[in-house]
């Protein structure tokens, strides 16, 4: 199912319990774009900033997601010139201005209570394609042990055990690990990118074996980081590998 103006009405008029209620009184919701408080029972994104956010909706590119500009095209620019290591993905919104903000308060300003959100939208864009995919387990893009000290959680935890939730898909936190504090991804070209991941990830679960699994993050660029991590799955007997983010770049 893909999110329309009634898919965000279900997001956003979900009916919560006597405890979301009184939980809601001592900590309000607050909307994830424009930081509103959100009245109790009116779900997790406010009426004015329904159309903000911009859906990712079809022609999109068969192997990554990313929307395109014609049907007839089957894979964007990037995948066409690219081989990647993953299977395939989906993402949910369009990387505007205003998810860009909303994502950065959730990671460095601790909104942990967005994932309620981030992870209603998931469901509605992407439940049925993961259902079909028939995952295994669930696996968010590990973050190294001083940027958790430092920032206190992992974005990509929080939505895969939301998501894993949601879904009945067990989500395994402590799989892999990321044994190398590498320098942020934006920073650099696509070649550097791939020279900084360079066994930057570990599997340390070694006792459980799973052939499918769903990759969690947050946003997806070049896809450098979701290919490092593919290669290292599939090297210690992953059969397939597919990933979920919040937010893409534009056309491709």
């Amino acid at each position: 199912m893909e999110i329309g103006s009634k898919s965000f009405e279900k997001i956003k008029n979900g009916a919560g319990n006597i405890g979301k209620v009184l939980l809601n009184i001592i900590y309000p919701q607050t909307c994830p774009v424009c930081q509103k408080i959100i009245p109790i029972g009116e779900g997790n994104i406010c009426r004015d900033c329904l159309g903000k956010l911009k859906p990712i909706k079809n022609p999109r590119c068969l192997k990554c997601g990313k929307p395109l500009e014609e049907a007839r095209i089957e894979y964007c620019r990037d995948c066409r010139r690219k081989k990647h290591s993953y299977d395939g993905g989906r993402c949910v919104f369009m990387y505007n201005k205003e998810l860009r903000e909303s994502i950065y308060r959730f990671k460095y300003n601790n909104k942990r209570e967005y994932a309620q959100f981030y992870v209603d939208a998931m469901v509605l864009q992407c439940g049925d394609w993961i259902r079909r995919k028939q995952i295994d387990g669930i696996l968010p893009v590990p973050l190294h042990e001083k940027r958790l000290l430092k920032r206190g959680f992992n974005q990509a935890q929080v939505l895969a055990e939301g998501l894993g939730k949601r879904l009945g898909v067990p989500v395994y936190s402590k799989y892999m690990v990321r044994q190398r504090n590498t320098v942020a991804q934006k920073q650099l070209n696509e070649k550097e990118r791939q020279k900084n991941l360079k066994k930057a990830f570990k599997i340390v679960q070694n006792d459980v074996k799973l052939k499918r699994i769903l990759l969690v993050d947050d946003i997806y660029t070049t896809g450098s980081t979701v290919d490092a991590v593919a290669r290292e799955l599939k090297q210690h007997g992953v059969s397939e590998v597919y990933f979920i983010c919040l937010g893409t770049s534009g056309i491709n």
